[in-house]
């Protein structure tokens, strides 16, 4: 790859607008493909993106299109933005116009309802084996990009060999990459944070304190990495800017769409109630869905998962939840021990 290169951001959401345009900072030549068609042109027209990024104007330069063979003409790099439930039918839609070796970075982090498949696993199935797939992760909201606030993420892909090329395309002084070859821990990492922000956001709605939070939010990494152990990660990945770097960031600030989520529940509203007045994809409660199903197969105990799940689909009141979490059996704080 040249310092110059041709990069396709697919998907228009706030994350895919903000990487297309530090893409653009860099001196890239940038294309911002989005679904619908509508939409997309209104941002095109506008040079805004007023539904997911309000405050941020895109460059003249930048290319905004619906176009799937137009978005990935003589393309070197493709940021795959989609949220995780989508990526399945665009990467269908697309398949015919991607071409075979360029790199592909998934961006998304969550995990497919009813298969369980991390968003590398969908592309995997739909691309082919053979097709170079990576991840990127870690603590970063679009908001602060656009603003050119500093950021360190993680990108991470099975062939180490081109880790390094993806690594310096995309890194600038206000975005710096770290590499890692544990694809499997990155992707989790970016899934299983998102549930455990919701549990953060459902304490602060209950208005439970700090305590309560650095408590969740320590036991919550745990239980993450115990998982993701389980499932053939390292437990390292999930020490790192992946796991507790993003759990930090998503627990934490306002602008976390998983943590703001939980809040509204905390409050006294519904699942169905927050779904029906927002256009933002909070990955986490489809996560939740999908990792629910898994526990008992992968004989692990995930307490704040399974509270999240009872909170979010089966009626639980969340003050009960929060009952059953600190009622639980006493026991020893070990490491790397799965009895949580």
């Amino acid at each position: 790859m040249s310092n110059k290169t041709k990069i396709s951001v697919l998907g228009n959401g706030g994350f895919g607008t903000a990487l297309a345009l530090h893409s653009s900072r860099l001196g890239h030549e940038v294309t911002l493909w989005g679904h619908d068609a509508l939409y997309t042109q209104e941002i095109r027209d506008t040079r805004r993106n007023p539904r997911y990024l309000p405050k941020a104007a895109l460059p003249s330069e930048m290319v905004v299109s619906w176009d799937g063979e137009e978005a990935l003409d003589g393309v070197d790099l493709i940021l795959f933005a989609v949220p995780t439930q989508h990526i399945r039918s665009v990467a269908v839609s697309l398949s015919q116009s991607i071409p075979q070796g360029v790199p592909i970075v998934s961006c998304a982090k969550g995990m497919e309802i009813g298969t369980g498949k991390l968003p590398t696993g969908i592309l995997e199935e739909i691309l082919g084996s053979e097709a170079p797939l990576f991840a990127l992760s870690g603590p970063c909201h679009a908001e602060e990009v656009v603003e050119g606030k500093p950021a360190s993420l993680v990108v991470a892909g099975k062939d180490e060999a081109r880790l390094p090329e993806i690594q310096g395309l995309l890194s600038g002084p206000r975005f710096r990459l770290y590499r890692n070859s544990d694809l499997l821990g990155v992707e989790l990492c970016g899934a299983l944070k998102n549930i455990v922000a919701i549990a953060a956001g459902i304490a602060d709605g209950l208005e439970l304190g700090d305590n309560a939070k650095a408590a969740l939010l320590t036991r919550g990494l745990h239980e993450m990495a115990v998982l993701g152990t389980a499932l053939g990660a390292e437990w390292e990945t999930f020490y790192g800017l992946a796991g507790m770097g993003d759990l930090i960031t998503t627990g934490v600030s306002p602008h976390g769409r998983n943590r703001a989520l939980g809040e509204r529940i905390g409050k006294g509203e519904t699942l169905e109630q927050i779904l029906s007045t927002t256009q933002k994809v909070a990955e986490g409660v489809w996560t939740c869905k999908s990792i629910r199903e898994r526990i008992p197969q992968l004989g692990v105990e995930m307490p704040i998962s399974c509270e999240v799940h009872e909170v979010l689909f089966e009626g639980k009141l969340p003050q009960d939840a929060v009952h059953s979490l600190m009622t639980r059996l006493l026991r020893e704080e070990q490491a790397q021990n799965q009895d949580l």
